[in-house]
């Protein structure tokens, strides 16, 4: 019985092992198990998508049992190949697959069969070749009318918003069908912004290819560059410096700290209260002053690399961020208690944009989004990745799943993300010296020669990243794939807005602040 089953059991039974792939097993499966395992996938709720994404000749799914028994669900890989360029759709079972299997239609020409929807999802005509990333790209093909989904009714009317808006946000379209001042439906369009930089990272040493990393999403830097990093040494079966760990993490937690504090900010300012923003902006900024004072970068930018980190902590710099979290306990309360006493505050939030538990795991969605609707997945946790597993930090969650409850998931993870800089502090080796009293920055040189397939699952600050990595034996990206986690959560973002007013929408979409740039890669 498929239910007596784990998800490794299964793949062990239907799939043949691929060798050199690292952390989490991949196995290779026919198109019979394929059709298998999507038929298990809609008994098996506790199986959930972590990704989908092609090559070429075929097409790749992330799954994690969270019910397996190992601390935060086995992970693993499984293949088909595509000899005709098609495959049997899993959005069926996983709603979160379709943007993905879309985007995997656009990149590769791979045809998803039983996917409904069928649009164009990145290609918008503009492109000079049609499935770059195929073995054989086609001619670009021309702008074509993109039909939005409908709703037919008494007084309903459409809302068109962007893709160019009024703010320095970037591009993306929202198509509103309303009814006076209550949404119907929201469907976006997004893709107005992609680089192609999966396609670029192509046979680019991994060094050179982890700044295109870098750049997915500028306000992710740190941990988009940390997942491909781990993705690599996974890949070369590498053992970084134990002090580029802890500084990795230190980088890491500063990131989160500033982007929840100026988005606290930006809620308060989206239900007119601009005194929040004003107050938290400061706090970021001071945030951003130290990162800068700390390593040289106000995001720390290009500072994780594979093989461990380009620049140690500044001399100073211990002190620096102790007066920072000292003073951001100290400041941050008095905020807090401003947030929640205020009524005119509360009327916005409270009950404004919910997203409910069962539609959060149905699309996977982790960090802020998710945890605030139930899911308390955390990838510093589980699986887990040094050092986290040896400090002390709480993952909190709720259920309510509205604004005002993703405002106090980012309260709460900027409290833990406070204690978690002073253990860092407290516990991270000092610098090694060497005999003549040099103190070489923390970093393993790759090994030549050698090969392999590596993924890394990372918390950002928005939720889990995964990014997949095959290295050639020469040290080139023969392929990497990434997922942001903003692409399971800008589907729920529609299903949010549902039966709230027009008035809301700013609100409802900075509590999920997606990423443009890191969805559009």
């Amino acid at each position: 019985m498929a239910e007596e089953r784990s998800l490794r059991q299964v793949l062990e039974r239907i799939g043949a092992p691929v060798a050199d792939h690292r952390p989490w097993p991949r196995h290779t499966v026919d198109r019979a198990g394929w059709l298998s395992l999507a038929g298990m996938l809609r008994e098996r709720p506790d199986w959930g998508l972590l990704g989908l994404w092609g090559e070429p000749d075929r097409v790749h799914a992330a799954l994690r049992d969270e019910g397996d028994g190992e601390a935060g669900g086995a992970v693993a890989v499984v293949s088909l190949p595509c000899p005709d360029g098609r495959f049997p759709s899993l959005s069926a079972a996983r709603p979160a697959a379709i943007r993905l299997e879309r985007a995997a239609h656009d990149l590769f020409g791979l045809v998803a069969e039983g996917l409904e929807d069928t649009r164009p999802w990145l290609d918008h005509g503009r492109w000079e070749v049609a499935r770059p990333l195929a073995a054989e790209p086609g001619p670009g093909q021309p702008p074509r009318p993109y039909p939005f989904l409908t709703s037919e009714g008494e007084g309903l009317h459409q809302i068109p918003v962007g893709p160019v808006h009024a703010g320095i946000i970037e591009p993306g379209h929202f198509r509103f069908t309303a009814n006076g001042e209550t949404v119907v439906r929201l469907e976006e369009r997004l893709g107005y912004v992609h680089k192609g930089i999966e396609g670029l990272m192509r046979g680019r040493p991994a060094g050179e290819a982890a700044r295109l990393a870098a750049r997915i999403s500028g306000d992710s830097t740190v941990a988009h560059s940390l997942a491909f990093a781990r993705a690599v040494e996974a890949a070369l079966d590498v053992e970084i410096p134990e002090r580029a760990v802890w500084l990795r993490a230190l980088m890491a937690e500063l990131e989160r700290l500033a982007n929840h504090l100026g988005d606290i900010g930006a809620i308060c300012n989206d239900a007119a209260f601009a005194f929040l923003l004003a107050e938290l902006g400061r706090l970021r900024e001071a945030v951003l002053r130290a990162a800068d004072a700390c390593f040289g970068h106000r995001l720390m930018m290009d500072r994780v690399v594979p093989g461990g980190v380009r620049q140690d902590l500044a001399p100073g710099g211990v002190e620096t961020l102790r007066a920072l979290v000292a003073e951001l306990r100290r400041r941050v309360p008095p905020l807090v208690a401003v947030y929640d006493g205020k009524t005119s505050l509360q009327d916005r939030t409270v009950g404004t944009g919910i997203v409910g538990p069962e539609l959060a795991r149905r699309f996977g969605a982790g960090g802020h989004v998710g945890r605030a609707s139930g899911r308390g997945l955390d990838a510093r946790r589980s699986p887990g990745y040094p050092p986290y597993h040896r400090l002390e930090f709480q993952v909190p969650v709720l259920t309510e799943g509205d604004v005002n409850a993703r405002v106090w998931i980012r309260i709460r993870e900027v409290e833990q993300s406070l204690s978690l800089v002073e253990q860092i502090l407290d516990r991270m080796p000092g610098p090694p010296q060497g005999l003549d009293g040099s103190a070489p920055v923390p970093l393993a040189a790759l090994p030549d020669g050698r090969g392999g397939e590596g993924m890394a699952l990372v918390e950002s600050f928005r939720g889990e990243i995964l990014t997949w990595v095959r290295v050639a034996p020469d040290g080139t990206v023969d392929r990497c794939h990434v997922r942001d986690p903003s692409w399971f959560q800008w589907p729920l973002l529609e299903a949010a807005i549902e039966g709230n007013i027009v008035a809301d929408f700013p609100l409802c979409n900075k509590s999920f602040n997606c990423s443009y740039s890191g969805h559009d890669l």
